[in-house]
């Protein structure tokens, strides 16, 4: 029988989690003990209309249930509200060691037709947002010498979706943060992943089936997120995709590709299968494990 995993008194922060995953995390990390920062501003599936109440209506969840929690309703989109929800966790409980970026907005337009308003608005609460509230955090966490970010990013970023040009950006900048994170955070005990969630939220209930909501409720997800947030979990950098009952590894792999001194034109057509096959690849760690291997083939 294996030990519960538990987080007495470490202090979360989840942002967005006044319903959908954010909700399901915050709900799953103070059952384990976390005093946990239930942020969410409140705001509709496009980021407007912000009314009170979510992130309070899940604080008063917790307390019910005998957890600790504070409600908090700033926006993520600036680097003075972001500083905002994490101090809050610092009033209230000393210090922040985990934090899980979930904050979300959609903006979906065919690329054709996209605003600058839709661009900003998404990467303002996704890409920015998840910058401005880590950095805080982060250096809170860099002093203690011990964190755990999860960030959030999508399989719309990581593989793509018909119009969601601005969210896809977003999600997959969220990525290139994420690696940097944890390349700069690990000799300070911070480790730094991502979660690629497919789950029924208010953002994707108008799409699927009545069958396929109840596969993708939000409480799948929230396990893979709470071992991503454990002191346990080692694993740093790593994208994870959960939902359905299922946990899986997305990744960044290298193809051995072709190699020629002299390389031409005509020589990168007649071996485009070469370059573009997957037999063999690589998973490199950092852009110095990639330049290794391509000095290995000129060598």
């Amino acid at each position: 029988m294996t030990s519960e995993l538990r987080f007495d008194g470490r202090v979360a922060i989840v942002t967005g989690a006044g319903g959908g995953l954010g909700r399901e995390y915050a709900l799953l990390l103070a059952a384990r003990g976390a005093h946990v920062v239930v942020n969410d501003l409140g705001a509709s599936v496009s980021g407007d209309a912000p009314t009170v109440g979510a992130a309070e209506t899940v604080v008063r969840e917790i307390q019910a249930a005998g957890g600790s929690a504070i409600a908090n309703t700033d926006s993520v989109s600036t680097p003075q509200s972001a500083q905002s929800i994490v101090q809050a966790a610092v009033n209230a409980y000393g210090t922040v060691d985990i934090l899980i970026n979930n904050a979300g907005i959609l903006r979906d337009q065919s690329f054709h037709n996209l605003t600058t308003e839709n661009i900003d608005a998404v990467l303002d609460v996704h890409l920015r947002g998840t910058f401005f509230v880590t950095r805080p955090a982060y250096r809170i966490m860099r002093e203690k010498k011990y964190g755990r970010i999860v960030n959030t990013s999508s399989n719309s970023g990581l593989i793509g979706n018909f119009g969601q040009s601005n969210y896809g950006a977003a999600k997959m900048g969220i990525i290139g943060l994420t690696r940097v994170l944890a390349i700069e955070g690990q000799r300070n005990g911070i480790h730094v992943n991502a979660i690629a969630p497919a789950a029924r939220t208010r953002m994707t209930e108008s799409v699927i089936d009545s069958e396929t909501a109840a596969a993708l409720d939000p409480a799948y997800v929230a396990p893979a997120v709470a071992w991503l947030a454990h002191e346990d979990c080692q694993t740093t950098g790593e994208f994870i995709s959960a939902g359905a009952g299922r946990v899986a590894r997305y990744f960044i792999g290298l193809t051995p590709g072709y190699f020629g001194r002299d390389l031409t034109a005509e020589e990168v057509r007649d071996h485009w299968d070469e370059v573009r096959s997957t037999e063999g690849f690589i998973i490199p760690s950092s852009p110095s494990e990639e330049m290794d291997f391509m000095m290995a083939n000129w060598k």
